[in-house]
Parts: structure tokens; C-alpha cells; sequence
């Protein structure tokens, strides 16, 4: 059995990590799977939301297979990062279905995603700091940018273990669901995305994660730069909407 697999369900392409035996934990193999995974949602047009999940239902993933740990020794220094695409930055939104375990460099691999939908059994933290493993797949860089660095520099350096409700309220989760319903309601958010105008989406997603670490005025450069590019649609829309399309909030959110 293939520990990756890659299928299309409508405008996603679902990427499930499958060693249900090591709770999902990523070997070498595995790893250069999700790198491979990872480049043809990038090259197929048509998958406009990638997903990513855990096999079984009891992990997401459990991170670096430690008992497996020499396999990923000679990708440390690979441009996308030991588990496959963590030094990448998706062109298209991501999303994280997670049930069970989210740990480690599951975590770091769940922080790479846009959004996080995580079952009410879900656990996420950072165990490895009892070994002395470091976090090298993004889990410094990107929780305090999701979390702030308060919240961040206690998970890290406690290494200690939260609930799905306790992640929900730090803003660690998007959405806490029921009991296998990570995978689905994940699916339904991708289809919402999915039927938005896709070039005004993607710049304003991209202005939101280019804009950290600059200054308010670059920033403020940044989003008027992509949100130019996009006016044709902006005015096809207003149209639409000066038509009588979408009053009343009609077809917000997802």
C-alpha cells in the first residue's frame, strides 16, 4: 500500500498520508511522496484547493518517524523541506483535515496549511522538545504568525499537548468538527473557495502572506499592487452584485 496517495474530489486534490501503523508518521519514502504529491496539485489548473489528512482517523500525523529518522537525514537540506513541501509556499489554498494526533512535524506540516479543521478529539503540540529534536519543517516561523509569539513560545518550549478546544480558542484551528467530519467539512470549504473568482482570491491571499514582516506602508504597496491587477474582475463583479446578486449576504462565506 502506497503510504501517499493523491486524488482529485471535485475542485481538491486530497493527499492522505497512510501508515496507520506508525500513527502517519513520515519516513524518507514518505516525505518524497508528499514532495511528488505536492507538484502535480501545483501543476494541475483544475485543483484549485489541496487537502491534506491523515489515514485511519486516529492521527493527522505523528510528525518525523523517529524510529526511521536516519531515512530523512539526507533530505535535511532539501530546497522543500525534510517532509516534502514545508519550505514551499503553495500558489493555491491549503487546507489541513485533522483527526487524532496532529504532532510534531504533523503539526509543522498542518501550520503549512491556510486553514486547519480539526475533530473535537484532536491533540496538537510539539513533543519532540523531551528528545531534543528541533523543529525544522516552519513550526518557529509560521505558529507565532498564526498564534502571536506569546502563545507560540509556550508550545514550543513547553512542548506540551492541547486539546481541539484549546487550539480553537488560541486560534491554532479554524473549526473544530464532529467525529470524522474533519475530511468532509475540509471538501466543503474547498468547493466554496473553489466557485470564488480564483484571481482576486489568490492576490489577496498573497498579499496576506507576503505582507508579513514588512512595514504597514509596503504592505499597503503590496495589496494595491495585486489588488490592480485584478480590477477587471472587481468591476464584472460589482456588476453583478449592482444586478441584484448577492444581497442580503446571500452565498457569503463557507
Amino acid at each position: 500500500m502506497q503510504p501517499v496517495t493523491y486524488e482529485r474530489r471535485g475542485s481538491a486534490a486530497v493527499v492522505t498520508i497512510d501508515r496507520q501503523e506508525r500513527r502517519n508518521a513520515i519516513d524518507g519514502p514518505t516525505a518524497a511522496l508528499l514532495a511528488e504529491a505536492y507538484e502535480r496539485f501545483e501543476s494541475e489548473d483544475a485543483a484549485r484547493v489541496l487537502v491534506i489528512t491523515g489515514a485511519g482517523g486516529v492521527a493527522f500525523s505523528a510528525g518525523a518517524d523517529l524510529k526511521a529518522i536516519e531515512s530523512l537525514g539526507p533530505r535535511l537540506e532539501e530546497p522543500g523541506g525534510p517532509l516534502g513541501m514545508t519550505r514551499r509556499i503553495s500558489s493555491k489554498p491549503t487546507i489541513a483535515a485533522i483527526s487524532g494526533w496532529c504532532l510534531a512535524g504533523g503539526l509543522e506540516l498542518a501550520l503549512w496549511c491556510d486553514l486547519r479543521i480539526a475533530t473535537e478529539q484532536s491533540a496538537l503540540g510539539f513533543p519532540e522538545r523531551r528528545w531534543g529534536v528541533p523543529l525544522i519543517d516552519g513550526g518557529t516561523q509560521r505558529l507565532p504568525r498564526i498564534v502571536g509569539l506569546g502563545r507560540a513560545l509556550d508550545l514550543i518550549l513547553s512542548g506540551r499537548i492541547v486539546d481541539a478546544q484549546e487550539a480553537l480558542d488560541m486560534g491554532l484551528v479554524t473549526e473544530v468538527v464532529p467525529t470524522d467530519r474533519h475530511l468532509e467539512r475540509s471538501l466543503d470549504i474547498a468547493e466554496a473557495l473553489a466557485r470564488f473568482p480564483q484571481d482576486t482570491m489568490l492576490a489577496d491571499r498573497r498579499a496576506a502572506l507576503e505582507g508579513i514582516g514588512l512595514t504597514l506602508e509596503e504592505g499597503l504597496e503590496l495589496e494595491a499592487r495585486n489588488g490592480l491587477a485584478t480590477l477587471e474582475t472587481a468591476w464584472r463583479g460589482a456588476a453583478r452584485f449592482a444586478g441584484g446578486e448577492g444581497r442580503g449576504g446571500a452565498g457569503a462565506g463557507v
